[in-house]
């Protein structure tokens, strides 16, 4: 593996230094890949364009970066900021690259979680956006047109992470592979009309299924919190390194934002809505508000004196956001537009 290491720093050296001045942009590019941008964009604007798609988004979120977690902690993969100093190869040439505030994330690196997750929850979208376009015209360049964009959007993604340094480009490939291959099954299976019971046995069975999984590993004598304690060392500064990106963070996002499904699509709002027909503005309010509401709750900082509360908060807030996207926001449009046409 050392070798795959080398080259991959050494890509990553001629990244920084071919695309000198673009940290801005990439990093922002990087954001959009995170794990969480399914959540909090994909998830609510494909729903309101679709809704089965929508909740097809937010499940295969769930499934791919459940399993990335799994991966992660079989895999033990390094992360090239923290490696380039544990291996001892380059000695003086380690400052030919910097670290970014997004470089430091705690967990293993193989395979890469931006790239899996967002190769899995855009593969639904694509081949959904895809699907309708064919439905509208016999264009064979038109219906591939969205995949070659997928293509582009993915490839930036795992640019991103190479350039500052998060990942190795074979755990960015492993990671795109993965996540195409996940979002194509997954779009098969959506999850809209179950019973409240199986969202409750779902978050319940992927969150003590991992801790168990977690737990069976440190009891065979394995350090899962090795890449932790790396992380913290070797990171320029000690603030780049956040709770968010801790393994058990997406654990908690994940079961949270399932048993959100299951809760939103329950609910006496939501039952509702079934009756209501929503017109295109209603839609686009409805996904701008939504959009601004989990951006608002997103940026508040959680409490961190404890790890425990913080995950619990943690699993919680994306228990919320289902449901606000679901059924809270959509009847509270309506609502007011009802409203209103009667004043």
């Amino acid at each position: 593996m050392e070798g795959l290491y080398i080259y991959g720093v050494q890509f990553a050296e001629k990244l920084q230094t071919g695309l000198q001045g673009l940290d801005g942009l990439l990093l922002a590019v990087s954001s959009l890949g995170d794990p969480k941008t399914s959540f909090l964009l994909f998830f609510p604007v494909t729903y309101f364009l679709h809704q089965r798609t929508g909740i097809a988004v937010l499940w295969t979120a769930v499934v791919s970066e459940w399993l990335n977690l799994v991966f992660k902690w079989l895999l033990f993969g390094e992360r090239p900021f923290w490696w380039i100093h544990e291996a001892k190869v380059y000695g003086t040439e380690q400052s030919q690259v910097q670290q970014f505030s997004l470089s430091c994330e705690t967990g293993p690196g193989s395979p890469s979680g931006h790239a899996m997750v967002t190769g899995a929850t855009l593969w639904v979208m694509t081949s959904s956006l895809s699907a309708f376009i064919y439905s509208h015209s016999s264009s064979l360049v038109l219906k591939v047109t969205p995949y070659g964009l997928y293509m582009l959007v993915l490839a930036a993604v795992g640019v991103s992470r190479i350039f500052i340094l998060a990942h190795f480009p074979h755990q960015v490939v492993a990671g795109c592979f993965t996540g195409a291959a996940l979002g194509f099954l997954s779009q098969w299976y959506v999850p809209e009309q179950k019973r409240l019971h199986f969202y409750i046995t779902s978050s319940l069975g992927l969150l003590l299924s991992a801790v168990g999984f977690y737990w069976g590993l440190v009891s065979l004598g394995v350090n899962l919190a090795w890449s932790v304690r790396l992380a913290k060392k070797w990171c320029s500064r000690a603030e780049w390194v956040r709770l968010e990106t801790l393994p058990f963070s997406s654990l908690t996002r994940d079961t949270g934002a399932v048993l959100g499904l299951g809760l939103a699509l329950h609910c006496t709002l939501y039952t509702q809505i079934q009756h209501w027909k929503l017109t295109v503005k209603q839609k686009a309010a409805c996904g701008t508000l939504c959009l601004v509401i989990l951006h608002i709750v997103e940026c508040i900082t959680l409490p961190k004196f404890s790890t425990t509360f913080f995950y619990f908060l943690f699993y919680l807030k994306y228990t919320f956001f289902p449901v606000v996207v679901i059924a809270v926001v959509p009847w509270l449009i309506y609502t007011m537009t009802e409203i209103k046409k009667k004043q």
